[in-house]
């Protein structure tokens, strides 16, 4: 699933509801059964195949003291060793990564790295509320702007992808989320990064050089390597005028702020990148909010905004189906003529990022009525990134109607990239041309056909489908009652 893990979800809800107002509140407990993965440990060196395979590539540039291999204790990844696919993708996700790995680790044979930040940073989670905080810096003396701009990924292919992520040097300052203010120097340089609105020349000197950790999982995101920071320095840095108005105004509500700078234009990677270092809201309850709980809570706010709004607008008069096709990620959005409601499903083949030792398929969803919804989405981040896109599509035709975003993840979807992914995804699907129908049944049919998993099965997991096909809508009674 792409989701946040559910063990983090209690936190971004917490911190949500006492900061940025009630956009989001605290979950039940999960309907979902689901085991988490095993506590990564390292490998012993005997049985540590994938640093001896580095090794071989590559000895001359690769320090072992840079590299850490880590594997989950039930990974089929040690006993496949990259060669025998018994995860059921088409390619290796783990050697993907380590070839990009192998290609940026000459670029970091020194505890000084010079380059051009995208701008980037990056607020981690473990360990709240103290986290390490600090930029992403690539050892590229170039325009760096694409490397940390997902609305411009769409189309490229995961090599790419992993291709920007692993040249990206994350430095790392230890900061209390509520005492940012007082981290010195190094914090605000990272803060001012967040603030630029174009690629940004920065000097980062690391206490030790940079170490990249390898897990052998392919449940686990790429990312390039790390070390604490012992200074760091950066160049004339532009602030987008629109994101520098909402920092300096200390009484503007975080909420109103994400609103306002969306509606303005800025991007919503933008908004996020800002949202996560403190840069909004009233000053006193400022604060760092780790990256991955900012992209939900952005996406949420501004979605559900957007939301609100196609509840005053007309009912669409036809069915329709969205299409997309991406990272072997085959999206179908199915548009009903109804009052707005919305539901968000993701079937994911064995082999596929949450279901790696499934013998069949599993579909998992999550769905909210006409009211909305008052708990943490059980699928995670995936549901409020696609529900921005279906809005904002709504929202630019001022028109209504019961989406239903249904997503299978294939075997050549090899690692999660993130949920940038199914933003963009349903973004693409919005602009192009829908097919058009006349009723339920023909819509029905034709997404069956592009679909390999049964359509029964999607029927028996979605709640607005059971609705729209079995529950009858009191206007039918009156309308049975005026032919009688």
């Amino acid at each position: 699933m792409c989701r946040l893990a559910l063990v983090f979800a209690q936190p971004i809800l917490n911190f949500a509801s006492y900061q940025y107002g009630k956009h989001m509140k605290p979950s039940h407990p999960s309907k979902m059964s689901m085991t988490l993965p095993s506590k990564p440990h390292s490998a012993s060196a005997s049985d540590n195949w994938l640093l001896n395979y580095i090794k071989r590539s590559n000895s001359s540039a690769v320090e072992e003291s840079q590299i850490v291999t880590r594997a989950s204790q039930n990974s089929l990844c040690v006993v496949c060793k990259g060669s025998r696919f018994l995860c059921g993708k088409t390619r290796c996700p783990i050697m993907v990564k380590v070839n990009y790995y192998l290609k940026s680790v000459p670029l970091m044979s020194t505890e000084d790295i010079s380059g051009v930040s995208p701008p980037s940073v990056f607020i981690g989670r473990i360990g709240y509320p103290h986290v390490y905080a600090g930029p992403l810096v690539p050892p590229v003396n170039e325009d760096t702007s694409l490397y940390d701009l997902p609305e411009q990924w769409f189309g490229r292919s995961i090599d790419e992808i992993v291709g920007f992520r692993s040249l990206l040097i994350r430095g790392k300052h230890r900061v209390h989320v509520q005492k940012f203010n007082e981290a010195g120097k190094i914090m605000e340089q990272t803060r001012e990064l967040a603030l630029a609105e174009n690629s940004v020349d920065t000097e980062l000197n690391l206490t030790k050089k940079p170490r990249g950790s390898i897990f052998m999982d392919d449940s686990v995101q790429p990312f390039g390597p790390s070390a604490p920071i012992r200074d760091l320095h950066i160049g004339n840095a532009r602030f987008d005028h629109r994101v520098e108005k909402a920092y300096y105004d200390t009484d503007l509500r975080a909420t109103q702020a994400v609103l306002e700078l969306y509606d303005r234009g800025v991007m919503v990677t933008k908004i996020q990148r800002a949202f996560s270092v403190g840069a909004f809201g009233i000053e006193k309850n400022r604060r760092l909010v780790p990256t991955r709980w900012s992209i939900t809570a952005v996406d949420d706010i501004v979605s559900k905004n957007l939301a609100e709004k196609v509840k005053t607008f007309p009912e669409i008069s036809e069915y329709r189906v969205y299409e997309s096709v991406y990272l072997d990620n085959v999206f179908e959005i199915l548009m009903i003529p109804a009052a707005w409601s919305y539901e968000s499903m993701e079937a994911w083949y064995p082999g596929t990022v949450w279901n790696p030792n499934g013998r069949s398929t599993v579909i998992f969803s999550d769905y909210e009525g006409n009211n909305g919804r008052t708990t943490y989405a059980q699928i995670g981040g995936c549901y409020y990134s696609a529900r921005l896109a279906v809005c904002e599509q709504l929202v630019k035709e001022r028109r209504q109607a019961t989406v239903i975003v249904l997503r299978e993840a294939r075997p050549g979807y090899i690692m999660p990239v993130g949920v940038w992914q199914v933003r963009e995804n349903v973004r693409n699907a919005m602009r192009q041309a829908p097919h058009l129908f006349n009723n339920l049944d023909e819509s029905l049919k034709f997404i069956s056909g592009r679909f390999e998993i049964p359509l029964r099965r999607w029927i028996l997991q979605s709640e607005l489908l059971k609705n729209a096909l079995f529950q009858k809508k009191i206007t039918d009674f009156f309308s049975s009652s005026t032919r009688t």
